[in-house]
């Protein structure tokens, strides 16, 4: 290239940069909202361990079972985005996911993808944005999230001495950023904070709860905020929902999670996907 060409193109690529800030330019052409700034951006062009960990645990009476590794498709990274699926295997097979309680999954023909950030990325506060879509909503029994945990959560995987607190207490608390729950069939999806009863595994998932309408298959950016004293939930950049007042009931650092669960035994018709296309963590200084 001549040196003039060079020159002019480097103008033109600095006037942009300024344009959509400069934190776009490691964040896949993602701008950032005044004021905040990316410490986390994932837009999965490949699965990177130094971000993600698959989570193999028994939770909520679940029907699926947790692979790793992207065994049967259940975690694929392909085109830009994370592919999290429930498969149907056809046959009834062992399954080696345990609950906090050491109870083995029993035998099942599902199997499902999950990541969690952590010991990986994890942040006190800020704001989680993930954009996602969801095909086929409303199917008996699916149950995609995408949410935070506390990083003293008891739950394994257990990899340093402090993680020994019982959801939902302080240090294990719970942020549901998107869940879609069939029950209340297509297009919709739940955002919450999880109030603490004070006890373990005494939680109230309604007390804090929006149920909220959108078109899952297609992306949508779904966030959660807390810079402030309040929680606020976000669709789009749009603000749809406040946990007023509940900010500082989760000061722990927090990890992120995405998971493609069923919650019941009904049987799979079509098929089920999440997809991803990036996620990220931005904090206001």
């Amino acid at each position: 290239m001549k040196l003039a060409s060079f020159i002019a193109a480097s103008a033109l690529l600095l006037s942009a940069c300024a344009h959509i800030g400069l934190q776009s330019i490691n964040t896949g052409g993602q701008p950032t909202a005044p004021g905040w700034q990316i410490t986390f951006f994932d837009d999965f062009d490949d699965f990177d361990p130094a971000n993600w960990q698959d989570q193999m645990l028994w939770v909520n009476n679940e029907d699926q079972c947790y692979v790793p590794d992207n065994l049967h498709g259940t975690r694929e990274v392909s085109n830009g985005t994370l592919k999290l699926r429930v498969v149907d295997l056809g046959e009834k097979r062992p399954c080696d996911n345990v609950d906090k309680f050491g109870k083995q999954h029993p035998d099942t023909q599902y199997v499902a993808g999950r990541i969690a950030s952590k010991n990986r990325q994890e942040f006190v506060k800020g704001k989680w944005t993930a954009r996602l879509r969801v095909r086929n909503s409303g199917q008996p029994g699916m149950f995609p999230a995408w949410w935070l945990l506390g990083a003293r959560n008891n739950e394994p995987p257990v990899e340093e001495p402090d993680e020994n607190i019982c959801w939902p207490m302080t240090g294990s608390g719970e942020i549901d950023i998107f869940e879609h729950h069939s029950d209340g069939g297509p297009d919709h999806y739940a955002a919450r904070a999880i109030k603490s009863l004070g006890y373990c595994d005494g939680g109230d998932w309604q007390a804090l709860m929006l149920v909220q309408e959108t078109t899952l298959d297609e992306y949508h950016e779904y966030s959660v905020e807390w810079a402030g004293k309040s929680l606020v939930y976000r669709l789009d950049g749009v603000e749809v929902y406040r946990n007023a007042d509940q900010g500082d009931q989760f000061p722990e650092p927090m990890f992120a999670i995405l998971n493609f669960a069923k919650i019941n035994d009904s049987p799979m018709n079509r098929d089920w996907v999440m997809e991803v296309d990036w996620v990220k963590h931005e904090y206001l200084p």
